[in-house]
């Protein structure tokens, strides 16, 4: 099966439209404290222009009812939390949700996947401390896990790695964000081109 490929951290219409030409799967919106982060009146004009996307919001450790405002107000497909929520906040908005973990070490797969046994997809990124969400660095592979659940491979990912690692790691699906950018939250439209043309690609 072809790798899933999400692009997230979308701040603008362009680059919006940029993933619907490249062929991605999935556009992610920020809705954590980021350079990426992006109010709901735009999220909703992504989110709208996006349709033919599965559309992903993004938390960490967010508030209740930050999440209820966003999803009142914002067509959403997923749910990604990137923090330390526990599977009860995870699974009470009734939207499939992936769950991330920021990997430091080798880790105990089995717990991680026994505590959320209802997520769509369980999300691997590298940790930097003092660092919440997603950090642009890339974590060492060989701790990747063996699992029969769908896996998000995510961290330093750009076009000059994503084949090579789609290879090592064999996930359902990539996720990039700094990785093809021309500054913080600007996406380059041909950095998302060569990303989703290799990942496509990998084999």
């Amino acid at each position: 099966m072809p790798v899933h490929i999400k692009v997230c951290g979308i701040t603008r219409p362009e680059d919006a439209q940029a993933l619907i030409d490249a062929g991605a799967d999935a556009i992610g919106l920020m809705f954590a404290p980021s350079p990426r982060q992006i109010d709901s009146g735009l999220a909703r004009e992504l989110a709208e222009l996006t349709q033919s996307l599965s559309r992903v919001a993004v938390f960490v450790d967010a508030d209740p009812a930050q999440i209820e405002s966003v999803l009142h107000d914002v067509p959403i497909d997923v749910l990604q939390f990137h923090g330390d929520e526990p599977r009860e906040v995870c699974n009470r908005w009734g939207l499939p949700y992936w769950k991330a973990m920021r990997v430091r070490e080798e880790f105990d797969m089995g717990k991680f996947e026994s505590a959320y046994p209802d997520a769509q997809a369980l999300l691997f990124d590298s940790f930097t401390p003092g660092v919440s969400g997603g950090s642009g660095e890339a974590f060492n592979w060989t701790f990747w896990p063996r699992s029969k659940r769908r896996l998000v491979l995510a961290g330093g990912l750009g076009p000059h790695n994503v084949a090579q690692a789609i290879q090592m790691t064999r996930p359902w699906a990539v996720d990039v964000s700094s990785g093809v950018e021309s500054s913080k939250g600007i996406k380059d439209h041909r950095l998302i081109h060569d990303f989703v043309r290799e990942a496509k690609n990998a084999g």
